[in-house]
């Protein structure tokens, strides 16, 4: 490598484009925006190693037509397109959750705005090694798992199989239906310094990045949508129809078959793939809680019960799928799908137990294993490899151990170690010793490898064309039939900063960044669409949108958070508001005693604090110190943290707008709080209720997306009546406890109670200045046009319910009978003051419905969010 960064030369001012109908000069190009790449690697743009001193070459073909046809108007227009991209990663809500950055573990997807070009001569090369090599893993992966000739003939290693963490004993014997153990084989390629492509690591237990690849697509070729056109950029959807037609043709259910995408969950750091690539396949999203295996059969639980599964793409590594045959402690799997699979009940893509193909150990085996399980020598070379565990690898290579990078040959496990890979030649030479030391004690744990100096690609960078380090990640897709077809395209991993050319591999979670893969094509491009067949009106009739279980218990709580948050909001306001005297007249004992009681249920102030009645300020300096508290109180924050806990679940179903939202109103709000408590603000209180009248309008923003932007399915059904259920308890508290302390009496009082159900305006409008309760009840309990009102809530959760439940009605019927009629309540009676017990039955009345409310929430979660049935007993002969 060259030492030092080659200086760059600024475009001059009257040069308004790099690009010109002639090829580009060394003298154009080195008094041009772009900056030389490092000696040793090949670049992209010129198709040349960068060695000495010598200046670039002019442009290749493929970049000449790139730039041509993309009709820059000069470099100038190349940051707005950047730009445009940046802001479409997040508006899609695009992220990348990075485990090793306390600070950001989210960050947005880091996509560059320039492509990386592979022409037709390439791809072609790149496509037969890449088919072939899938080809050898999954007859590798059969033999393996069957008969072992490559173990019984020491083609491979039985301790760098057998002995691998990831290799399943209990998947011996067990043949996939179709006989295909892999469904997607992923290849992480880099050409060389000569020029030539190799293979730098291969994935194939669950490989990521199908997902990023469309969305990478999608943005990029909006942005450059000209050069996209003339260079004949081939298409991907026909690899994503063939991957679910191959599945297809091998499940017990062919065309009928239902899949699903089994994802680990919103804290995995690929999430957002996950929740793309299903809606971008049409399948349903779904974690380990939703499916359960009944008699060797996989199911989707849903609102209308059991649903059967018949093919599982999946993104849980191997050991995580079953605990009952693989890892006990998992609650990422389904109990039985191992057996599931072996009695050909459904297809799993990809088969469990293909971790140890991923190996590096592997590599110098490979070409022997081809030419004895195909017959056929290895088109795509591999980087070279040696594993330590041949006593004569590490005899001979010792003694150049700075010429490599030493890499673990097993991942981490009870039997076995792993580590970062290393570069030994940057060790200082006492660490370089103690790596030595290391191998020579466990060789079988390290892997030797030759350092790679993968070709650079052109990024545009603070105004330059950059050269950066890339590796293209490629996609085998089983066709169901034997057969392989390789998607023309790929997701490029940039280095994002010239130092990242001293780390071993480029990696997502190490900083790099991804650029979209185009494959040109010299015939014409594939009109393949992911579209299916026309649906007929009978179809349509047919069709319904199953709610997952874990989705609809999401929903309900999304619902109750929501209405919770808000009530949270409107009662600390409402409190602080009469603490400090912001109303006419200082709040009385009555308002005091019943806000003391209403912070305290629902988690404003702790058991410790003094009532308001005893230190107006100390309890006042509490409930503000508490909003922000998401640990030790079920407060403001607590309560936006747990709406946000909700949607991240559901990202598969919310719209981007409905995310952002949710996701904002938390951070705001804990960004005002911090700035006030970080500032030496002379009226605290004020600008603390600034913010929670900012954050309830934002909630008023997320009820109205909730009510007039989400589908009208079961799942919107459930969210309605989880806010209807938290709104019933919170409202009925809330009136029976001012009743209770004759709050009605006092002008203050009876402000509180209408501020309570958000209903001052509504009343004001129907009763003026009146101060009696039959309007007051008339407005808060009786009126079915006051969304506030408890008849309104009761009506709207029964019919909400007696619709979602239209399969079980006996059940909801059952359920809804648990539910208040204030309808049906006399307001004449509830309305009359019985001196001593003044109200006695209404607060009797308000006080059931607050257990009728906890009753329904019960009956809800043990029948739509558990599916009990009875235990399967197998017996073995």
């Amino acid at each position: 490598m060259s030492s030092g960064v080659p200086a760059i030369v600024p475009l001059p001012p009257q040069q308004t484009s790099l690009l010109s109908d002639e090829p580009l000069d060394p003298v154009a190009l080195a008094h041009g925006a772009l900056q030389r790449g490092d000696d040793g690697h090949f670049d992209e743009l010129t198709g040349r190693l960068n060695e000495g001193a010598a200046p670039a070459g002019a442009l290749t073909p493929i970049w000449q037509r790139f730039f041509t046809s993309t009709g820059v108007q000069g470099w100038q227009d190349l940051p707005h397109r950047l730009d445009r991209l940046r802001h479409r990663v997040r508006e899609d809500g695009a992220t990348y959750n990075v485990y090793d950055d306390p600070d950001q573990p989210t960050r947005p997807w880091p996509l560059e705005l320039l492509p990386m070009l592979i022409g037709p001569g390439d791809w072609a090369a790149i496509e037969q090694g890449v088919a072939q090599r899938a080809r050898l893993l999954n007859a590798a992966m059969a033999d393996i798992y069957g008969q072992r000739s490559l173990l019984d003939l020491g083609l491979l290693p039985a301790s760098l199989v057998l002995g691998h963490p990831q290799y399943l004993r209990a998947l011996h014997g067990a043949k996939p239906p179709g006989g295909v153990h892999l469904h997607v084989a992923a290849f992480d390629l880099s050409r060389g310094p000569d020029g030539s492509w190799r293979v730098l690591q291969q994935r194939t237990q669950a490989p990521s990045g199908l997902g990023y690849l469309i969305e990478n697509r999608l943005i990029v070729s909006q942005q450059l949508p000209e050069a996209f056109r003339d260079l004949h950029v081939q298409r991907l959807a026909g690899s994503f129809q063939t991957l679910m037609e191959g599945l297809m043709r091998i499940s017990p259910a062919g065309e009928t078959s239902r899949a699903v995408l089994l994802t680990p969950g919103p804290h995995n750091e690929t999430y957002f793939e996950h929740v793309f690539l299903a809606r971008y396949l049409g399948i349903t999203l779904v974690e380990g809680g939703d499916l359960t295996v009944r008699a060797n059969r996989l199911y989707l639980k849903t609102l209308r019960g059991l649903e059967r599964v018949h093919i599982l793409l999946r993104r849980v590594d191997d050991e995580y799928l079953d605990p009952l045959e693989l890892r006990p402690d998992s609650a990422l799997g389904i109990p039985g799908l191992v057996q599931a699979l072996r009695a050909g009940e459904v297809v799993v893509a990809n088969a469990p137990g293909a971790g140890w193909l991923e190996s590096p150990g592997l590599a110098a085996f490979w070409p022997g294993v081809a030419r004895h399980l195909l017959g056929e020598e290895l088109l795509l070379p591999s980087a070279t490899s040696w594993w330590c565990g041949e006593q004569t690898v590490w005899d001979t290579h010792k003694s150049r151990l700075e010429e490599f990078v030493v890499a673990p040959t097993f991942p981490a496990s009870d039997t076995t170690h792993s580590f970062a890979p290393v570069l030994a030649a940057t060790q200082a030479p006492s660490a370089r010793a103690s790596l030595a030391g290391r191998i020579e004690a466990d060789p079988a744990a390290h892997t030797l490898q030759s350092r790679s100096r993968p070709s650079e690609m052109p990024v545009w960078h603070e105004g330059r064309l950059e050269p950066r380090p890339a590796v293209v990640r490629v996609f085998a897709i089983a066709d169901g039939q034997g057969g392989w077809q390789v998607l023309p395209g790929g997701m490029t991993r940039v280095a994002t900063r010239r130092e990242a050319l001293h780390d071993p591999w480029l990696s997502m979670q190490r900083g790099s960044a991804s650029a979209d893969t185009w494959v040109l094509t010299e015939g014409p491009v594939d009109p393949t669409s992911l579209l299916p067949k026309p649906l007929s009106a009978t179809d349509l009739s047919r069709m319904h949108r199953s709610v997952t279980s874990r989705s609809a218990e999401n929903l309900f709580w999304l619902g109750r958070y929501t209405e919770r948050a808000e009530n949270s909001v409107r009662l600390a306001r409402l409190t602080l508001e009469s603490l400090s005297g912001a109303a006419l007249h200082e709040a009385s004992p009555a308002v005091l005693a019943v806000l003391d009681q209403l912070a305290r249920r629902h988690g404003l102030v702790g058991d410790s604090v003094p009532s308001p009645l005893q230190s107006q300020r100390v309890f006042e300096r509490s409930l503000i110190h508490a909003l922000g508290d998401t640990r030790g109180a079920t407060s403001v924050a607590f309560n936006l943290q747990a709406l946000q806990g909700c949607a991240q679940a559901l990202r598969e179903r919310l719209s981007p707008e409905h995310w952002q939202l949710i996701r904002e109103v938390g951070e705001q709000f804990q960004g005002r709080l911090s700035a006030i408590f970080g500032s030496a603000s002379t009226d605290p209180v004020t600008e603390v209720i600034d913010a929670l009248t900012q954050a309830d309008g934002h909630l008023a923003a997320i009820t109205g997306g909730q009510t007039d932007r989400m589908t009208r399915d079961d799942g919107w059904r459930l969210l309605s009546v989880g806010r209807q259920l938290e709104r019933l308890d919170f409202l009925s508290h809330a009136m029976a406890c001012s009743f209770e302390h004759g709050l009605h009496r006092c002008d203050d009082g009876f402000a509180l109670m209408l501020g309570l159900f958000d209903s001052t305006i509504t009343y004001r409008a129907h009763f003026q200045a009146r101060r009696e309760v039959p309007p007051l009840l008339h407005l808060l309990v009786f009126d079915t046009d006051n969304p506030r009102s408890l008849a309104w809530v009761g009506r709207t959760m029964r019919e909400r319910l007696l619709k979602l439940a239209r399969h079980e009605p006996d059940w909801a019927q059952e359920v809804v009978e648990k539910l208040p009629r204030p309808e049906q309540w006399s307001l004449e009676a509830l309305s009359a003051d019985g001196g001593d017990h003044a109200h006695a039955a209404l607060v009797e009345v308000l006080q059931a419905c607050s257990v009728q409310a906890q009753a329904v929430s019960d009956a809800i979660g043990r029948k739509l969010f558990s599916h009990v049935g009875p235990v399967d007993r197998m017996v073995w002969q």
